[in-house]
């Protein structure tokens, strides 16, 4: 009796995960192959290029900055990469040209876990302090990341679910680089670019677009209205 109820019970929950994937994949269907050696190299790319953004962030915020010519200072690049706008479009940016989602989970996660070890690395044996409180939380933050790269994985699919995820992205992007409640104006013009890049990044046909902006403005609103000062 025990058996004939757990066999019931595994052929409904693979009915279950057949209808969702079903469901996903008509949202956006994963590319197939499996070239192992492949991502095995995209993979370690991405690694290394996270984990020399590290030490370029900590290098930066250790004060090497000011040694740069005066109209490098301007574009205040210490700070941009201090903030969360260029993080997400680089997550963004690996997780929707990653070849499924599983791979967009992985490689984002990798790519931010990389990325602090070189911060933090940089921190505790060239600089010689390590503050552990914001290492934790910002671990914390990397291993989240598998299932939100998941996720917007799909910001390039098909159907309103899509757009809903692309205009919380470009949302989230456009609170970052314009003030609205304290008169509308760029708050970093480099934040501002990045906007415009994930726009390019998340580009689709012309209506569908119209709403994702259109979308996005509401979804920044609300940001602002909550959280106005993170990131």
């Amino acid at each position: 009796m025990l058996s004939r109820l757990a066999k019931k019970r595994v052929k409904t929950i693979d009915k279950r995960r057949g209808f969702m994937k079903v469901y996903l994949d008509k949202i956006r269907e994963p590319l197939k192959g499996n070239n192992l050696s492949k991502d095995i190299i995209n993979t370690f790319a991405i690694m290394l290029t996270g984990f020399f953004l590290g030490l370029l962030q900590k290098w930066l915020d250790g004060g090497s900055y000011n040694n740069f010519p005066m109209i490098i200072q301007k574009l205040d690049i210490a700070n941009y990469f201090g903030r969360l706008g260029v993080w997400i479009l680089l997550g963004t940016s690996i997780s929707v040209y990653s070849r499924s989602p599983l791979r967009a989970g992985n490689n984002v996660f990798l790519f931010l876990l990389s990325m602090l070890t070189g911060y933090y690395l940089y921190s505790n044996y060239i600089l010689g302090f390590l503050p552990v409180y914001y290492m934790r939380f910002w671990i914390v933050i990397a291993f989240s990341s598998f299932f939100i790269a998941y996720i917007c994985w799909y910001a390039k699919g098909k159907g309103i679910i899509a757009i809903l995820i692309s205009s919380i992205i470009l949302g989230v992007l456009f609170s970052q680089a314009v003030l609205i409640f304290q008169g509308i104006r760029i708050t970093h013009m480099l934040e501002f670019l990045t906007w415009l890049i994930g726009v390019l990044v998340l580009y689709r046909k012309p209506k569908e677009l119209a709403l994702e902006i259109g979308l996005s403005l509401i979804v920044a609103l609300i940001y602002q209205s909550y959280i106005p000062y993170f990131g």
